[in-house]
């Protein structure tokens, strides 16, 4: 989890907090803060840039993929057209 989501996190948790708790509220942000890193650490959380960076890989692996799979296709075939016996041409007397 990127730092910016847990400042964001931790200030809308502060800031929701009763007014008898704002006394505690550095030692209460810590804490959350803490305990936001080690779940995102548990959970083996990636950031959204990590995530678009893996998207545009898998994308691209996904593209070659498919003109492999057309190339193969094709090789096959012809293959296939050259192990296909010729025609017998009979000779006219």
């Amino acid at each position: 989890m990127e730092n910016m989501q847990v400042e964001e996190l931790a200030r809308r948790f502060i800031s929701g907090l009763p007014t008898a708790l704002q006394g505690m509220r550095a030692e209460l942000e810590a804490n959350f803060r803490a305990v936001m890193q080690d779940a995102a650490t548990r959970f083996d959380l990636t950031s959204r840039a990590e995530f678009d960076v893996q998207a545009k890989v898998l994308e691209r692996s996904r593209e070659r993929m498919a003109q492999l799979e057309a190339r193969l296709q094709a090789l096959e075939e012809r293959v296939q057209q050259l192990q296909q016996p010729a025609p017998k041409v009979i000779p006219k007397d």
